[in-house]
């Protein structure tokens, strides 16, 4: 297969706003991949690479770039072949031998195809088909169950290799995926409540209302006196966290895989900044972290999804919780639990959200005790509580500033996600709440972000991640997407998360007013 067919489907679902007719498209050309072209193929049309960042950015993309080739030669394995080499690439003479690499892909690929590999390449390739598309093209092309694809994508964490299982071996090898000690699991998300009020009446009784941090999620595997720890985006951060392996090693099981969020505290036991967590992990993408390691990260375990050879994922949330108490019993351990209240009353719910806030954090989450785990946010069975509004969006340009702020980049755009796909949608713009000091990273490091610089200012290519507190949204016809934010401040940036995790145009629609 020719990488022109992957770039023509590419056209085809940026073309369209329909996921129907995305996946569809995307499906035709999975069917027609050759076995070992099914992995690179999904990858490439999810946006990802299947080796993972290669370390590569616009400025030296841009350098290797030459002349473009006048007829497509280019095939999905060669490709793959060379990105493999790449990512094997290192040691002395490395950065010769991978201009090296780079250059003859690029030299090979025609126009079109330069600029699909060097938005792939630096990890901004907007094509509307982000991983649920593809994860119901595959369903679509294995003739599947869509569900049992999202299970087996949860449980591997990797959607190249779950296709590439439901292409080859169908309903039945989907079903053999199961969770492995070692291997990351896709988390559980909250998706935001209203209020508290709302929330309980949404799900009932049957209930626990736990302290939302404000934190870093982790995931902790132990497998005998082996203990790793990823982020929510499954990178890997053993190394950088030795006090959180400790405690983990420290706990009565031989295996283990647990959820929960880290932060770092005070001398009187309230959160520190969020920087001061995310400080350990690396603010960049990369594999570093423990970059500030005089930061102790304190770990808050609110889930368990095995334990002692028992898989715990299909249970309800209120038998995983007894799993989760049983094994932090022991005094010595119990400060790892999150503060919470199972089935609550509603005066006993509230006191729990003003205890949170009162120690410094963020709110709560109201989980239904009887919902499986599930990855990402479908349904409501998590809804996290806030005494504002907040959301994750994405930064798409900034402004020159006037007055004190003359030559600094202030005033955001912002965007909401396309929950299909597409290109995030703008829903307003805000310079309140920016200090004197993130002012300065702005105008420092925009610029090496833009796609264009305009006499305003620069437009940046969508993967910086802001949270926004705001009062509400309002119907607006001045946006695209026809709601704006209203009276938006920037609380802090998110290094932690990507774009393709923004909140989407239908959280910011689902403030509005009697909406």
């Amino acid at each position: 297969m020719l990488l022109a067919d992957v770039l023509a489907v590419s056209a085809a679902v940026s073309a369209t706003r329909s996921r129907t007719a995305k996946a569809q498209a995307i499906a035709d050309l999975l069917r027609r991949a050759g076995g070992a072209e099914v992995e690179p193929v999904t990858a490439w049309l999810s946006g990802e690479l299947r080796q993972g960042r290669l370390g590569l950015g616009w400025r030296t993309l841009s350098r290797l770039t030459g002349e473009p080739a006048a007829e497509p030669s280019l095939t999905v394995g060669g490709l793959d072949a060379e990105l493999a080499e790449l990512a094997t690439t290192s040691g002395p003479g490395s950065a010769a031998r991978r201009d090296a690499l780079v250059g003859a892909v690029l030299s090979a690929a025609t126009a079109e195809e330069q600029q699909f590999l060097v938005r792939l390449l630096t990890g901004e390739l907007r094509q509307g088909a982000l991983e649920g598309v593809v994860s119901d093209a595959v369903a679509l092309a294995a003739d599947v169950p869509a569900v049992a694809v999202r299970r087996a994508f949860m449980l591997s964490g990797r959607l190249p290799e779950t296709a590439a299982t439901a292409l080859t071996g169908g309903v039945a090898a989907l079903d053999a995926t199961h969770l492995q000690v070692g291997r990351p699991v896709r988390p559980m998300l909250a998706s935001p409540g209203s209020s508290l009020d709302a929330a309980l009446t949404d799900l009932g009784s049957e209930v626990t209302v736990e302290f939302k941090l404000d934190g870093a999620r982790i995931q902790v595997h132990r497998d005998g006196d082996v203990v790793r720890v990823w982020t929510r985006t499954l990178r890997e951060v053993t190394d950088g966290v030795p006090e959180l392996v400790d405690r983990i090693r420290a706990l009565p099981c031989q295996t283990a895989v647990l959820d929960g969020e880290t932060l770092t505290l005070d001398d009187d036991g309230r959160p520190r900044a969020f920087q001061d967590t995310m400080s350990r992990f690396g603010s960049t993408g990369s594999d570093e972290s423990g970059s500030d390691a005089g930061v102790l990260l304190s770990p808050f375990l609110f889930d368990v999804l095995h334990l002692d050879g028992r898989d715990l994922l299909d249970e309800p949330l209120a038998a995983r919780l007894d799993a989760l108490a049983g094994l932090l019993a022991d005094d010595t351990h119990a400060a790892l639990r999150m503060p919470g209240v199972r089935r609550p009353t509603a005066e006993q719910a509230a006191g729990v959200l003003d205890d949170a806030l009162t120690a410094g954090h963020e709110g709560v989450v109201v989980k239904a005790l009887d919902a499986p785990y599930a990855a990402g946010r479908r349904g409501k069975a998590w809804q996290k509580v806030k005494p504002v509004h907040t959301l994750d969006l994405v930064v798409l340009g900034a402004e020159w500033g006037y007055g004190r702020r003359s030559g600094k980049l202030s005033n955001i755009h912002l965007g909401a996600r396309d929950p299909d796909g597409g290109e995030p949608v703008m829903v307003g713009k805000t310079f309140k709440g920016m200090t004197d000091e993130l002012l300065d990273w702005q105008t420092a490091t925009f610029p090496g972000l833009a796609a264009e610089q305009p006499p305003w200012g620069v437009l940046l290519r969508p993967e910086l991640v802001v949270e926004i507190a705001l009062d509400g949204a309002q119907r607006s016809p001045r946006y695209p997407g026809g709601v704006a934010l209203r009276f938006a401040r920037v609380l802090r940036y998110r290094p932690d998360k990507t774009a393709a995790e923004a909140d989407t145009i239908d959280a910011v629609r689902a403030l509005l007013a009697g909406g």
